[in-house]
């Protein structure tokens, strides 16, 4: 009998064992994507949500996952944005967009930001059960876009001084999507906790339909064969306090560097090494483009968190 609930402490423990379930207990469905095993009516949970990148060689996709972060916060569904980082959004456009981009939805849906709402809403109330995003829209059934939200609600609660997260999504593709969900849906539980000056609680995503698509079975094994990886390191904590004029910067070197291929001096000074060390990634990740090892070597001296050393010495190891 299958597994239904999987509490982990970080996005690898995770992985592997609901990668094993599936090809063990999941059934053979015939979607339109293409046969996928899948397992149903399930609970996936993070408990140090900061443990949001894989460590391994086949999923330790760091810098696609925070090309789709800015794509969020930048409140963009624009194409040539994401598939800077992610080239395979181009299969799901309506032409030179991704109708179901989350960015809109989060801070412009019907001209509101539910994240902004959301947070007041724990200010002002801390035992509230009102904090809520909607994603999923019930047109989306009807509109007949390629794209459609596969995330129904985002929840969050402050309990004990801390703050929880709850998913709810109708289809995650274990392979490819849930590891992009987790590190993006867990960095937003950490901007919205750090701007309430609250301690980071659990993540859990509830899924209707997880599965594995059987195109990606190798890739799966590949994954599998390379063995448990540390559960220790995790992405730095953010600094406590208001985050979106860091935000603001982070988004700013963001559109720079991807449409110059320049970062505007002074844009770090004075920035928390939190934040300026994600903005030294975006240049890693342009300098790979670039196949500029030299250059990725001078930034990875100057990176201050170790946690990233291994994606960086990925990347030089990838172009020489």
């Amino acid at each position: 009998m299958a597994e239904s609930y999987f509490p982990y402490p970080t996005i690898d423990d995770l992985m592997r064992c609901v990668i094993a379930e599936i090809q063990a207990h999941g059934e053979m469905t015939h979607p339109s994507a293409g046969d996928a095993l899948e397992l149903t009516g399930v609970l996936i949970e993070v408990a140090n949500p900061r443990a949001r990148l894989s460590r391994t060689e086949t999923r330790g996709k760091l810098f696609s996952c925070l090309g789709e972060l800015c794509w969020y916060l930048a409140k963009s569904k624009d194409l040539s944005f994401i598939t800077y980082y992610i080239p395979k959004y181009a299969d799901d456009a309506d032409g030179d967009e991704i109708s179901g981009g989350y960015g809109p939805r989060l801070f412009n849906w019907r001209g509101l930001n539910q994240v902004e709402k959301v947070t007041d809403v724990l200010r002002s109330k801390p035992d509230s059960r009102q904090a809520v995003i909607q994603l999923f829209d019930a047109g989306d059934l009807h509109r007949g876009h390629k794209s459609i939200p596969c995330t129904g609600t985002l929840q969050f609660l402050l309990r004990g001084g801390a703050l929880h997260m709850f998913a709810s999504m109708r289809s995650n593709d274990v392979f490819l999507g849930l590891p992009h969900d987790v590190f993006c849906f867990t960095m937003l539980q950490e901007i919205i906790a750090s701007e309430l000056c609250v301690e980071l609680g659990t993540y859990k995503q509830a899924v209707g339909s997880l599965h594995l698509y059987t195109r990606r079975m190798n890739d799966a094994k590949q994954f599998l064969n390379e063995g448990w990886q540390p559960t220790e390191p995790h992405m730095p904590m953010m600094p406590r306090g208001n985050p979106w004029p860091a935000i603001t910067l982070l988004l700013e070197a963001e559109s720079q560097i991807r449409n110059t291929g320049e970062l505007r001096d002074g844009i770090l000074t004075d920035l928390d090494p939190y934040w300026a060390d994600l903005i030294r990634l975006l240049l890693v990740f342009k300098c790979k483009k670039d196949k500029d090892a030299n250059q990725i070597k001078e930034l990875c001296g100057k990176m201050v968190s170790k946690f990233y050393f291994p994606f960086i010495e990925k990347v030089l190891s990838d172009l020489t």
